[in-house]
């Protein structure tokens, strides 16, 4: 787990490794000053002549200055080091992101994703500096700390012998009884950032329903209890803070009181002030080392959640990739499905769909009719392998659509949802998404033939107006005929509308029938539609009824010999009857 995050060090494993050799160059010299200190007190108590104490000042000004230019190169250092790490880890991320299918990104939600590479990457960032700095720094500090003491202090270093272990078992006992707290509060971070997500997402739901209230009450909820696991966390590790007091404080008073003793006893033979002097240094250094590695155990703790987290997305292999030899080539837009049968999960009880055989020439217009959970999304996203299907196979162009490279086999089928996505920038640069090097002149025919070019052109700055993020300033009718815009810019060989004229009138929506029929002809047309005069000029119509082909013919077919069909046909012309009255 730690040595595929560590591939995301790259290009600043020279920097972490320069970070690590300030760090230990500033290390050594802090721990040569109080010697240096103590050879000056012990000298100017001896009656020393001034050249030899300006002598020992100059070199402990030369060691200060030195020891700042190795702890600022090393914070730099070690700054550029975590940063880029975290900057490489994200773009992994995302990029694993990127190449997962429908089935994958299932597995995890939205707001779980967006935590790990948010809080969880900025927690692994924190411990890696840490690593580079203070997992480097406080042992060493430590051991040399220890051993000049020793050879400082003689029998004062016996305090240590007390103050240590009374430290070391504190800290782990702190540490040990805060780690499950911390590990809780991360768990908790997803249920907080789908509270966001939902209720940004949905801000007219809640506002038309006047559920603000309702919200804040659950927002809040989420955030007491990510509080209350933070404060019962914070409260363990608080009790760092007292002991190391202790700790310091009964080894300064041994030390002063041993050191002042021997120093009256022997008169100065064994033991003297300059000592004395370095030792309560020294004793500080260990005290400081011990008080950091423990912050570092903790911090590490902490983050060891977000690693698994992190690692869980990165070892998440994609259920949809290429074969060894794919095909580079879309010959046309024939459609078959060859007896389907698709499930979303391995562990689900029932298929979504179920013996589906189909058979649908290039360039034909098909209706996909069918109630509220009978599939027919289902059915079309398995075209463009949004999903691969359980058993059977579907052919394009009389090839199995697995056997295609999958960014040419999407290229060439064109998908429009009913809920399609806008991104923040301009028409034109929303456009260019179906071909980012379409002329101005085929930009503005796919516009007229989605019927969007008459309502652009009534905006101030026509192509280049700008679009909100999701596209929340222009109508759910505007934002669907982008999208069929934008389609139309890839020059497909199969187009899917799914139930994506739901929000246009029903003159708009025969006028873009008409255009898919006169300007692309060659183009296979799968229109999913709840409206049966959408889809009643179709050469094909197929009505789904419970992840099954309940019937396929013409209009005039169905009529007759599909009830499913006639009923809705008559419900809904006679609801355009009662609307008429």
């Amino acid at each position: 787990m730690l040595s595929r995050l560590l591939k995301c060090v790259r290009e600043y494993k020279t920097i972490s490794i320069l970070s690590c050799i300030f760090i230990s160059g500033e290390v050594f010299i802090e721990v040569f000053i109080p010697f240096l200190v103590a050879d000056m007190i012990n000298a100017i108590k001896s009656g020393a002549a001034m050249e030899e104490i300006l002598q020992t000042g100059i070199k402990l000004v030369i060691m200060a200055v030195l020891s700042l230019f190795c702890g600022s190169i090393a914070a730099i250092l070690s700054a550029k080091a975590s940063t880029g790490f975290a900057k490489n880890l994200r773009h992994d991320l995302f990029a694993k992101i990127q190449g997962f299918s429908f089935a994958n990104i299932d597995r995890f939600s939205t707001s779980s994703l967006v935590t790990r590479l948010t809080t969880d990457v900025t927690n692994v960032q924190q411990s890696y500096m840490m690593i580079i700095r203070t997992a480097i720094r406080s042992p060493l500090m430590f051991v040399f700390s220890v051993i000049m003491a020793y050879r400082m202090g003689g029998a004062l270093s016996l305090s240590f012998v007390v103050v240590i272990p009374i430290l070391i078992c504190g800290l782990f006992l702190i540490s040990r009884n805060a780690m499950p707290a911390f590990r809780k509060v991360f768990k908790k971070y997803d249920k907080l950032n789908e509270s966001v997500e939902e209720n940004v997402r949905g801000m007219r739901v809640v506002k038309g329903f006047v559920r603000e209230a309702y919200e804040k009450k659950k927002f809040a909820a989420a955030a007491d209890d990510i509080t209350n696991d933070f404060t019962k966390a914070e409260r363990i590790v608080a009790f760092n803070s007292p002991i190391m007091q202790f700790c310091m404080y009964f080894n300064t008073v041994f030390i002063l009181f041993i050191g002042s003793y021997l120093i009256i006893k022997n008169g100065g033979t064994t033991i003297d002030v300059g000592q004395i002097s370095s030792m309560l240094t020294y004793g500080m250094q260990i005290l400081m080392s011990l008080m950091m590695i423990s912050m570092f155990y903790v911090m590490i703790t902490m983050s060891i959640e977000s690693i698994r987290r992190i690692d869980e997305v990165l070892c998440e292999e994609p259920t949809i990739n290429n074969c060894e030899n794919p095909i580079a080539d879309v010959k046309d837009g024939s459609i078959r499905f060859n007896n389907v049968s698709f499930k979303y999960s391995k562990n689900a009880t029932r298929n979504a769909l179920e013996g589906i055989n189909l058979n649908i020439s290039s360039g034909m217009t098909v209706g996909i009719l069918g109630g509220t959970g009978s599939s027919k999304t289902t059915l079309v996203q398995l075209i463009p392998r949004l999903y691969d299907v359980t058993e059977g196979s579907v052919e394009i162009g009389g090839i199995d659509v697995r056997n295609y490279d999958i960014e040419t086999l999407r290229d060439n089928v064109a998908m429009v949802l009913q809920k399609n996505e806008l991104f923040s920038g301009t028409i034109k640069d929303n456009l260019r998404w179906g071909n980012e090097n379409a002329t101005e002149e085929e930009i503005v025919d796919v516009c007229k033939l989605a019927q969007a070019h008459e309502f652009i052109s009534t905006f101030p700055d026509g192509y280049d107006t700008h679009i909100e993020q999701g596209g929340t300033n222009v109508s759910g009718g505007q934002k669907q005929r982008l999208c069929i815009a934008r389609a139309l810019l890839k020059k497909p060989k199969i187009l899917i509308l799914d139930d994506s004229t739901s929000a246009v009138d029903t003159k708009t929506d025969a006028l873009i029938r008409k255009g898919f029929k006169e300007y692309i002809p060659d183009t296979t047309k799968i229109i999913i539609a709840q409206r049966v005069n959408s889809v009643e000029d179709a050469d094909m119509i197929i009505v789904m009824d419970n992840g099954q082909i309940a019937g396929i013919g013409t209009h005039d077919e169905l009529l007759l010999n599909n009830n499913i069909y006639k009923e809705v046909y008559e419900q809904q012309k006679l609801g355009g009857e009662d609307n008429e009255q």
